[in-house]
C-alpha cells in the first residue's frame, strides 16, 4: 500500500475497512488492507507520508493487532507482519511535529538503510547486468527460434 497515494478522505477506510452505512457511498462492509492480509506481510510504501491523524490508529494496531473498521464499535483481530518504507528523514519529521515518535519506535525495530545508486556508482554496472538478462530471458522465451 502506496501511503502517498492514499487519498485522505478514504485512507482510514482502505487500511482498516468500513461497515456499510458508515459514509456516503458505503453500500457493504469492507475489509481494509490489514484484515486482507491476515497470516501474511503488508508493505506500508511512503509511511512518512501517512497522514498525522491516521497514525495513533495505525499504532493501535500494531500495538494490539486489532483494527477498527471505520463505523464499528468492534474490533477485528489481525495477525499482519508490517515492512514499512520511506525515502523521508523520519527523525526529522519527528521533530518537525509530522511523525508521532511512539509509531516511529514501534516500526523501526528493524531498521535497513539503503544507500542511494548515487552514492554507490560501482552497483549500476551490476544492476544493469541484472536487469538486462532478465529482459532477455523474456524476450527469449517470447520469440523462440
Amino acid at each position: 500500500m502506496n501511503c502517498a497515494a492514499l487519498p485522505r478522505e478514504l485512507a482510514e477506510s482502505l487500511l482498516f475497512g468500513h461497515k456499510r452505512g458508515a459514509f456516503t457511498g458505503a453500500d457493504a462492509d469492507r475489509a481494509g488492507v490489514f484484515e486482507a492480509a491476515q497470516e501474511g506481510t503488508l508493505f506500508l510504501d511512503e509511511i512518512g507520508e501517512l497522514p498525522l491523524e491516521l497514525q495513533p490508529k495505525l499504532l493501535r494496531v500494531l500495538e494490539d493487532g486489532e483494527v477498527i473498521r471505520v463505523g464499528a464499535t468492534d474490533g477485528r483481530k489481525v495477525d499482519v507482519r508490517v515492512v514499512a518504507a520511506t525515502n523521508v528523514e523520519l527523525e526529522q519529521q519527528i521533530q518537525d511535529g509530522g511523525f508521532r515518535q511512539d509509531l516511529y519506535y514501534r516500526l523501526a525495530r528493524f531498521t535497513v538503510t539503503s544507500p542511494a545508486l548515487r552514492d554507490r556508482p560501482d552497483d549500476i554496472t551490476l544492476l544493469a547486468d541484472h536487469f538486462a538478462q532478465i529482459l532477455a530471458s523474456r524476450w527469449v522465451d517470447r520469440h523462440p527460434h
